[in-house]
């Protein structure tokens, strides 16, 4: 991987059940959170769309395939984080939802003002991997846990987290919806969500590439990339989990490989390949040299490299507090259109 070159697109349309868990100063635990009782977690969506096994075993494997610095994981971290430093309030309470969690802990420095972090995900290997890295963090004041579970059953007691961080891991839930309502539960009354999560133009040349390689070697097309939100669905996604204040903006990044399989080989240590249901599982030898050789004719710069888009999706919301700014009640202005119109143009009109 040759670096990651950022195309900003920052602008806010908003400025801004129980955990088994135990944790003390200096005290590092794993829990499993297997042992809820199945009346205290929200009922999954009927629709099924990832394989949620086939998901953990690949991010298993990416916890020994992971690069110590990856640059594109690290920058949307970073910029994740950033929205902490937009904030006056202090979040002393965090969980860390899977994705990128060693970056998120690697690279917080003290924002947010956090005091106990939680660090959660579905893969038992990566939990270790947090955990075991948690001796070369600089920060050693804060009280850090551990704990293996499902973002779509989430076992955290009700009203007991100031922040809920979620840094490119909520896009392979089946019901993405009910995960950011859970999350919401989970916050206390002016608690902050923030998540990131790879958008809908993602990987766009490799959808291209590995769509015309497959019409080509075997007359029609089957699901090789995993479906993901768009833009204009963040905003509503916010809004029907129950947020308040919410704020969308998006960052498209660009990575340059060597080949088409320096690609796949990052994907595999990101934990980012097809975990679809409905996924052919075997690969055809010739669609697969195909796909490469498409790739780099229709995409290749004049050094050889090819490039790879990644788009970021950054969402903030908020619950519901007394405190924050709520809009006027429908038909409580007291003045009217007809009064500015006159105003500015000086009595008449047209």
């Amino acid at each position: 991987m040759r670096g990651v070159v950022g195309a900003s697109g920052r602008s806010y349309l908003q400025r801004l059940w129980r955990t088994r868990t135990t944790t003390s100063t200096g005290t590092r635990s794993i829990s499993t959170g297997d042992e809820h009782g199945g009346d205290e977690v929200l009922h999954s969506s009927k629709v099924k769309i990832f394989d949620r096994n086939l998901k953990r075993r690949q991010r298993d494997r990416a916890a020994w395939l992971m690069r110590t610095k990856d640059s594109l994981v690290d920058t949307v971290a970073d910029n994740l984080l950033d929205r902490l430093e937009d904030c006056k309030k202090t979040f002393p309470t965090a969980l860390c939802l899977g994705g990128s969690l060693e970056a998120i802990r690697r690279l917080l420095r003290g924002r947010g003002a956090i005091e106990k972090l939680i660090m959660m995900d579905t893969s038992y290997d990566m939990v270790k991997l947090c955990k075991d890295a948690e001796q070369d963090v600089a920060e050693k004041n804060i009280e850090t846990s551990f704990l293996v579970g499902d973002e779509e059953f989430l076992p955290i007691k009700e009203s007991s987290l100031d922040l809920v961080i979620s840094c490119l891991g909520l896009h392979w839930t089946n019901d993405l919806p009910g995960a950011m309502i859970q999350s919401r539960l989970a916050l206390k009354p002016d608690g902050l969500f923030l998540a990131a999560i790879l958008g809908g133009e993602t990987l766009k040349e490799l959808r291209i590439a590995c769509t015309v390689a497959q019409m080509e070697r075997e007359g029609g097309i089957s699901p090789r990339l995993s479906p993901l939100a768009q833009v204009r669905d963040a905003g509503n996604l916010l809004t029907r989990a129950g947020f308040n204040l919410p704020g969308v903006d998006v960052d498209e990044y660009t990575v340059r490989y060597n080949s088409a399989l320096e690609l796949i080989e990052h994907l595999r240590a990101m934990g980012e390949t097809n975990a679809l249901l409905q996924r052919n599982i075997m690969l055809k030898r010739e669609t697969a040299l195909a796909t490469a050789a498409i790739y780099e004719s229709m995409f290749a710069s004049e050094d050889g490299t090819i490039p790879a888009t990644f788009q970021v999706i950054y969402m903030t919301g908020w619950k519901e507090h007394h405190s924050q700014q709520k809009a006027k009640r429908r038909g409580s202005a007291t003045i009217s259109f007809n009064d500015i119109q006159k105003q500015f143009t000086g009595g008449c009109s047209s």
